[in-house]
């Protein structure tokens, strides 16, 4: 590490005159750390044209590398720093359904842990239900839920409002009609949420309010399964616009067709917490930061 410290001042003062005085190194010991560092490499890492020292193709692999070890280390001292001045390493315990886990937290954990990578967060999924007990028995410090939750001791916060698509795969004989009903839904193969899940529940009113019955071939937790095996099976679903990402619709060849029916369909993600979350420092930047997040994507 201390010869290619060295190697790399002398290629970026370009001499060794200069360089020797910036390390405070005669010119003859300067010399001789350049020449054990080509020793261990087995190949030479300047050509002299004249006084000028040029880099040969080994010298300019020698300093990249260089300069990348110097970027590592100074990241790992602002890491450091970082913990440091932390005193103790932060932690979150989040508690959400697995859809939410799969579509919502990625990008909100990826955007609170670019501004506080020393932050250890953790999951535990359940249902809607199960996430509100967890976080009144203060086994998470919050939870995000696919509902609007009023209940004592707790706090629930607004992140964004949703409704359901319907998603078809290529080739789907829906996919050319000018038009949709929601009773074009009656007796439709479809793969759905299973049952007990906020946005079943739902789907389920839907069903009931217009005497729908589709014929439901699969019931799945995984949003990312449904969305797999619509395409593979070639039957249609219902799925929250919020978890329909550009990429998972391309990759999966699927297509979307909006209904008026299903704009009504409005379901409210918050998150909530108990007032001992305050106790968290962590955790209150989390629920300030995700807030945030989502208003500015609206």
């Amino acid at each position: 590490m201390e010869l290619l410290d060295i190697f790399a001042v002398v290629v970026e003062q370009k001499s060794l005159n200069k360089a020797s005085e910036l390390l405070n190194l005669s010119q003859p010991a300067l010399s001789r750390k350049i020449m054990k560092l080509e020793e261990e490499l087995g190949a030479l890492l300047f050509t002299r044209k004249g006084k000028r020292l040029e880099l040969t193709k080994v010298g300019q692999l020698c300093y990249d590398h260089a300069l990348e070890l110097r970027h590592l280390e100074r990241k790992f001292q602002q890491a450091i720093q970082i913990y440091k001045s932390a005193g103790q390493q932060a932690s979150i315990t989040i508690g959400a359904s697995l859809t939410t886990l799969q579509a919502t937290l990625p990008d909100l954990i990826t955007d609170y842990l670019h501004d506080h990578p020393m932050t250890e967060i953790k999951l535990l999924t359940g249902k809607t239900h199960e996430v509100v007990t967890m976080v009144k028995e203060k086994k998470v410090d919050i939870g995000l839920v696919a509902s609007q939750i009023n209940a004592a001791g707790l706090h629930c916060e607004h992140l964004f409002d949703d409704h359901l698509c319907l998603v078809l795969p290529l080739g789907h004989p829906y996919i050319d009609r000018p038009r949709l009903a929601i009773h074009d839904l009656n007796e439709l193969p479809m793969i759905l949420f299973s049952k007990g899940t906020w946005y079943r529940v739902l789907m389920d009113e839907l069903f009931h309010r217009y005497s729908i019955f589709p014929n439901v071939q699969m019931e799945i937790d995984s949003f990312e399964a449904i969305l797999r095996l619509v395409s593979t099976c070639k039957t249609a679903t219902l799925l929250p616009k919020s978890y329909l990402r550009e990429d998972l619709i391309g990759n999966n060849e699927l297509i979307l067709r909006d209904l008026a029916e299903l704009q009504q369909t409005k379901r409210t993600t918050s998150i909530i917490y108990a007032e001992s979350t305050s106790d968290n420092p962590a955790a209150v930047k989390f629920i300030s930061q995700a807030t945030a997040y989502f208003a500015d994507h609206e």
